[in-house]
């Protein structure tokens, strides 16, 4: 009887035990998302993955990028506190995670619209180049059996709706990935750049996914020079830039090109340049550097201009 007793009180006591641990276990955090709004009919959602663009057209919502996995419900739900109109289409700029992975969650009815070359490496989703891959490469796409995948592709230049609703789809060439779209409202004087001009920073260069540290400069010239009456350009992770900053963007990549370019011929080694180059005083504003993301671009264009030179 004792016996009994006693085991019953031991189950009890490990019985609580459990429950006081999942009591103490911290809830998951909250999808926040951050509204900032630009113009009447246009956003910034912030959080979650790169910045996603909303602009609300006559007739619906058009969507630029759409964040990590799961957050595509709390990105649709914070877009209808915003409107009750439809959402018809997505643009995503790239291929990465924190910009697609939202669009398994959209209706399967939105027009999702990507650069072609996006599409072919969305069909993969390749590593990224440059960031620790946790665990074993994933498809959302195909976990998710097609859905989300793009519908309309475009090589250089594509519109979508027309006076007030207009939007303009440009590609410049390889930078941050070899599909980077630039996504222009007009009458808005708005343009989404997507991450290969994230902000301020190194720029990430994926070359499992087309991208270059010899053409980036290049690419982001020309979206300097061809795109007219743009005000204001929402970055891929930072807070908006002018087309001023645009132009100092591509000095700043065309000039770390150069010095790599001349650390290659004197024959140093990528943690020798890494060890000695610093962030020019001249760019102000930029974020501190990151000797894993400075050491990966550098072995990119290594990569990049052995190439060229065989």
């Amino acid at each position: 009887m004792r016996r009994t007793f006693v085991l019953g009180v031991l189950l009890a006591a490990g019985a609580l035990s459990v429950a006081v641990s999942a009591y103490q276990q911290p809830p998951p955090a909250a999808k926040v998302i951050e509204v900032e709004k630009l113009k009447d009919n246009f956003w910034v959602l912030k959080g979650g993955g790169g910045n996603s663009s909303v602009f609300v057209t006559t007739n619906g919502v058009v969507v630029v990028d759409t964040k990590n996995p799961g957050w595509g419900q709390p990105l649709l739900d914070k877009i209808k506190e915003l409107t009750p109109k439809p959402i018809t289409t997505v643009i995503n700029t790239h291929t990465h995670f924190d910009h697609v992975s939202g669009n398994v969650e959209f209706p399967t009815n939105v027009d999702i619209v990507v650069q072609e070359n996006t599409k072919s490496n969305m069909e993969k989703m390749a590593p990224v180049t440059g960031l620790a891959q946790k665990g074993p490469p994933s498809n959302i796409f195909k976990e998710n059996n097609g859905r989300g995948m793009p519908k309309r592709t475009f090589k250089d230049r594509l519109s979508i709706g027309k006076g007030a609703d207009q939007v303009d789809l440009y590609y410049f060439g390889r930078g941050h990935t070899n599909g980077d779209a630039w996504v222009v409202f007009p009458s808005l004087r708005i343009m989404a750049a997507g991450d290969i001009f994230a902000g301020k920073n190194l720029p990430l260069l994926d070359a499992n996914n087309g991208g270059s540290g010899v053409a980036i400069g290049d690419s982001l010239a020309k979206a300097h020079a061809a795109v007219k009456n743009v005000d204001t350009i929402v970055t891929g992770h930072s807070v908006q830039m002018s087309m001023n900053e645009l132009k100092e963007f591509s000095d700043f990549n065309k000039e770390f090109l150069a010095v790599v370019r001349d650390a290659k011929k004197a024959g140093k080694s990528v943690d020798e340049l890494a060890a000695s180059w610093k962030m020019p005083p001249k760019y102000t504003g930029y974020g501190p550097v990151q000797e894993a993301r400075l050491k990966s671009n550098i072995q990119v264009i290594y990569n990049e201009l052995t190439k060229t030179s065989n």
